[in-house]
């Protein structure tokens, strides 16, 4: 079931004032039916916009965006969940501007200093034995590698992934995501099988006490304390595909802490723990894609696994990692890393000088600005003022999520994404949940007339 409009953006009141100059040269240089055309014949219909008519971005500051005629928009998607300490932060701008003049690129055969200073800061953040980093440019590439990893190390060849999981859109990684809007009519899926979701909201089990999240479903359970019978039947469903859809040895289970694309759907608190169990004993390793809860975004913890209290073979991350910088990485085992080496296996721009230096500035920025805990604060607070609006609207069917990692269902599957930059403030919460309720309250009263 794949999510329908997204929140990109909140329009702001008032014209940001850029000055006269700026304005004409926008509107001379960049002439919204002129880019329109363009994009409409030189870039591939794939790419598809959202809004009625679309948006045309020129510049960005922290939580805000601007477009060509100078109007600000708080952004709540951050560029797929992309822009992590703000757009144009200082501190990231002016390192990569330093770097700039300084060394752009030299293939990761030769040695320069920011990628041994950036590996072992990133190493640092990840609990033992996980202190091996491959670095990549997608999050595509990363889950592509991850699984090549996988399947070296173990000599198993099947994985296992769950229905919804996005984990990018390469012909290999295709065949981990099951969200049939992805899907081509070409063979994508060797090895790969896709396991039962265990979406408390949506599937067949669960209660209202399954999530970790402030904000349950508002189904009811008959769970005792300590006990979650919807996460023992997912399991169940779990076995079920181990035996009969995978040969007894297996190269692997990925999933995301928290799904993303799916449309922020978290799990029984337990499963994650009992499935890498199960996936361990049948020879296989587990592979957390933190692509979208990495960094800090959960708020509690600064990985998304950690929230599990599982360590995974493989973590893959990108997209916060260089806070919309082109760079992603794999991180791993010296026992699995090793079996990569068997063979030659090269990156040219994996660790390149400017990408290492810009996502030293990242992790810098989230820990001098204290972004980690914003995202708990503020993801707090918004979260549960759109749980108020759940119960004022009967078009709202569910609220979830932690940290800045949020989605608010509607009753016609239609999931809206909350994933703004980790710098958004409480103000900005407060306005956006008022955006919002005033969007719900028009379209109630067009209900009503209709």
């Amino acid at each position: 079931m794949f999510p329908g409009p997204f929140i990109i953006s909140a329009m702001w009141k008032e014209t940001y004032l850029m000055g006269a100059e700026m304005i004409s040269f926008l509107l001379q240089s960049y002439p919204y039916e002129r880019m329109l055309k363009i994009r409409k014949r030189n870039l591939s219909p794939s790419l598809v916009t959202y809004y009625k008519k679309p948006l045309l971005l020129h510049q960005g500051h922290m939580q805000w965006l601007f477009d060509y005629e100078g109007r600000r928009y708080l952004d709540l998607f951050a560029g797929v969940v992309t822009v992590s300490v703000g757009h144009c932060h200082p501190k990231v701008t002016a390192a990569a501007q330093k770097q700039l003049g300084r060394l752009w690129h030299t293939t990761n055969l030769y040695m320069h200093p920011s990628i041994q200073e950036y590996v072992e800061k990133l190493a640092a953040l990840l609990p033992d034995p996980l202190k091996v980093v491959y670095l990549t440019n997608s999050g595509s590439e990363a889950n592509d590698l991850a699984m090549f990893m996988a399947r070296i190390y173990t000599r198993n060849f099947d994985l296992i992934c769950f229905r919804g999981g996005y984990h990018g859109g390469s012909p290999y990684t295709l065949g981990l995501t099951c969200i049939g809007s992805y899907k081509h009519g070409v063979a994508n899926a060797f090895g790969c099988q896709s396991t039962m979701l265990p979406d408390v909201f949506r599937g067949p089990w669960g209660g209202s006490h399954c999530r970790d999240s402030l904000v349950q479903t508002i189904r009811k359970c008959s769970c005792s304390q300590g006990c979650c019978e919807a996460n023992d039947q997912y399991i169940e469903q779990f076995k079920d595909t181990l035996s009969t859809c995978v040969p007894k040895a297996i190269a692997g289970f990925i999933a995301e802490p928290i799904q993303g694309v799916n449309g922020v759907i978290q799990y029984p608190k337990r499963f994650l723990k009992e499935a890498f169990q199960l996936v361990r004993e049948r020879g296989g390793v587990c592979i957390a894609d933190e692509v979208q809860t990495g960094f800090g975004r959960t708020g509690s913890h600064f990985w998304g696994f950690q929230t599990h209290g599982v360590v995974p073979d493989i973590v893959t991350m990108a997209k916060g990692i260089g806070n919309g910088f082109p760079m992603a990485a794999v991180v791993t085992t010296p026992e699995i890393a090793n079996s990569l080496a068997q063979n030659l296996h090269f990156n040219t721009f994996g660790g390149n000088p400017m990408a290492c230096v810009v996502g030293s500035a990242v992790l810098d920025a989230i820990a001098e600005d204290g972004l980690q805990k914003n995202s708990k604060e503020v993801g707090t607070y918004m979260l549960l003022e759109f749980a108020k609006l759940r119960e004022k609207f009967e078009i709202i069917g569910d609220v979830r999520g932690k940290g800045l990692m949020i989605g608010i269902e509607m009753v016609k599957n239609k999931t809206f994404r909350v994933k703004p930059p980790m710098c958004i403030t409480k103000q900005d919460a407060a306005f956006a949940a008022e955006v919002f309720h005033a969007a719900l309250m028009r379209h109630l009263e067009r209900t009503v007339a209709s």
